[in-house]
């Protein structure tokens, strides 16, 4: 083999030399570009008997790339849809489902109604002006004093969690009243809510409860060795 032929042979890779900037795009990019031409060449045979041999063949091709999804419902009549796809439409083929067409693809989902609150008070959250809203609709009786007052505690303990400090009733009375429209008024009553001492003692319980067991340390006894059997290794020597 002379240095001719070599450089020669050198030349013409370098020539024919492919990059992924002029290649054509991939449509679905999980299946490879040597699938995409597959489809491509059965898509130009002129013959529709050796074409529909063609797709069927490709279909066991893209079925063995996920051979965990044989089982699932409806698994062929995703691989159908994505051999149209791929083909960008152009494959005339016999499918055993139905064809899918650009269109329908093409549609966008209607756009998704998020609820916008803006609350003044947004340590209280949404769900109580929708318990104080409920209370506004219900009858005079000791059914609505209940609700009411636990909604008012309900307050107090929200107000605690994020203020982290001492609350007088009279400022939840106050919100209570403008959050219901000054329908709830409560601030020449002499009711008496939860105790703030309780009430943050509540609040850190249940932050006790929802903490990461791995920001709970073990206890360490006086010898220096963790009490919980769960921590015997924490003080092994590295070896």
């Amino acid at each position: 083999m002379t240095a001719k032929y070599i450089k020669e042979v050198a030349n013409d890779v370098v020539f024919n030399l492919e990059y992924n900037s002029e290649r054509q795009h991939l449509i679905i990019p999980e299946y490879g570009r040597h699938l995409q031409k597959l489809i491509e060449q059965a898509t130009a045979i002129e013959d529709r008997v050796e074409r529909n041999k063609a797709a069927k063949y490709i279909i066991q091709v893209m079925g063995s790339l996920n051979p965990h999804l044989r089982d699932v419902l409806d698994f062929q009549h995703k691989l159908w849809d994505q051999l149209f796809i791929m083909s960008d439409f152009k494959i005339d083929v016999d499918s055993p489902y139905p064809i899918p067409s650009r269109e329908v693809l093409q549609l966008k989902p209607d756009v998704l109604k998020y609820p916008q609150n803006f609350p003044k008070y947004r340590f209280y959250g949404n769900n109580i002006k929708y318990m104080i809203d409920v209370a506004n609709n219900w009858e005079e009786g000791e059914l609505k004093n209940a609700l009411i007052k636990v909604i008012a505690n309900h307050m107090k303990k929200s107000y605690l969690s994020w203020n982290k400090d001492t609350v007088k009733d009279d400022v939840i009375f106050e919100h209570l009243l403008e959050l219901s429209d000054g329908k709830i008024n409560l601030t020449q009553s002499t009711e008496e809510l939860l105790n703030t001492t309780d009430l943050m003692r509540t609040n850190k319980r249940v932050s006790n409860k929802i903490m990461p067991a791995a920001a709970i340390k073990p206890k360490i006894v006086k010898n220096g060795k963790p009490s919980n059997p769960s921590h015997k290794n924490l003080n092994r020597k590295p070896l």
